[in-house]
């Protein structure tokens, strides 16, 4: 009885929480829309790339559908797996999905783009899964290489679209190509104001795709969004972005990765604090841990880290390296701060940033030399959007 009422409980949860009202609207995801998408589905084979994320009003889709009798042949899943609880950079395996016995396809590891065997005997692929809108969340990388894949073997996508969470504006540099990696794919900003779906269709529309290929691509929409709207997730995108805060902050603190600065990773507050090891760097202390699932060996794991608490901030700021050269000058010394050059200019998508930070720069001076990039960006954007601007 405990057990049913448990259940019963985070159903309720999942289903309050599954729809947001903004503005006196309400928001609602492509997945929950199930009349504008079943119909597409009956009597094909499908496969689902989806995971924690996935949920409708009745549930995780892929239990919805195999509900509605919907031929679920295989599940793909992206960085941090099925069930979301992967660390960062863990390798993902193939396995079963225990409840349905779907097949699960790991692209995360060395096998990152479905390969023709994956798809084989597909009628059509469904993405459900939702994004924070900054270029080095590797989910927009698995996007591309679905849509890739897709556009080779002739299998349709279906996006089922999500809100941004850090859709309500444009900022940071824009990636130059020989930087591109799994950590960042596109000529697109840090934030880039689009949604899943809209990224889909400015990969298509730009050529970005191997060879030119085009994707067969559908959409569903979000029904009420806007990007001004704040939208706060019902699930975890990741295991280290618990809550809005952190997602917020994830554009700013990312940088903070390639050096050997903790953002508090094996806490309960990652991607919402900034520590050192030095007792000279504030009052603020916390001692990062191992956390099975989410943090198996965190920077600096059991040392004590002294430095800034941001989740007393009352106004979030929007994507900002201030905090990164503020801490940069606190350390001082360039050779304890940085942990890898070739990471950071991955990140930034800019071959100059590690110059820039180094020589002294405001972020006045090095916001200058994205502007170029940004307004030709900004400009080609307004051609997929799919919601009401911020501009």
């Amino acid at each position: 009885m405990k057990l049913l009422n448990f259940h019963l409980i985070t159903f309720i949860v999942l289903f309050l929480t599954a729809t947001v009202v903004c503005a006196g609207k309400t928001i609602m995801p492509g997945a929950y829309q199930p009349d504008e998408y079943l119909p597409l589905l009956t009597s094909k084979n499908i496969g689902l790339v989806v995971n924690q994320t996935s949920i409708t009003n009745n549930g995780h889709l892929v239990d919805f559908l195999v509900s509605k009798n919907i031929r679920v042949k295989k599940i793909l899943v992206p960085e941090h797996g099925f069930r979301g609880e992967a660390e960062a950079g863990e390798t993902i395996n193939n396995s079963v999905d225990p409840k349905s016995g779907i097949p699960i396809i790991s692209l995360y590891g060395k096998n990152k783009k479905p390969s023709a065997e994956n798809l084989a005997g597909l009628d059509m692929l469904v993405f459900d899964i939702q994004d924070v809108g900054c270029r080095f969340f590797t989910y927009i990388s698995t996007l591309h290489y679905v849509m890739e894949a897709c556009a080779e073997n002739n299998v349709l996508l279906l996006i089922l679209d999500r809100p941004n969470p850090n859709g309500d504006y444009v900022d940071g540099p824009v990636l130059k190509p020989a930087l591109k990696s799994f950590v960042g794919m596109h000529p697109i900003p840090v934030v880039y104001g689009c949604t899943i779906g809209e990224l889909a269709l400015m990969i298509n529309g730009e050529g970005w795709l191997s060879n030119g290929a085009k994707c067969n691509l559908k959409i569903v929409p979000v029904k009420n969004y806007s990007h001004p709207d704040v939208y706060e997730l019902p699930v975890k995108p990741s295991p280290n972005l618990p809550n809005y805060k952190s997602i917020r902050l994830y554009p700013s603190l990312c940088f903070f990765e390639a050096t050997n600065v903790s953002i508090g990773r094996g806490t309960a507050f990652p991607f919402q604090v900034i520590g050192y090891p030095d007792s000279s760097l504030g009052n603020f202390s916390f001692t990062p841990i191992s956390i099975k699932g989410v943090s198996k060996n965190p920077l600096h794991e059991n040392k004590e880290c002294f430095g800034f608490d941001l989740r007393d901030e009352i106004e979030i700021p929007k994507f900002t390296i201030r905090y990164f050269i503020n801490f940069y000058h606190l350390i001082k010394k360039s050779e304890i701060f940085w942990n890898s050059e070739k990471w950071i200019e991955q990140l930034s998508g800019d071959p100059n940033f590690y110059t820039q930070i180094n020589s002294g720069l405001t972020e006045a001076e090095i916001r200058k030399s994205w502007q170029p990039g940004l307004e030709k960006y900004r400009s080609m954007r307004k051609k997929y959007l799919l919601y009401p601007d911020f501009e």
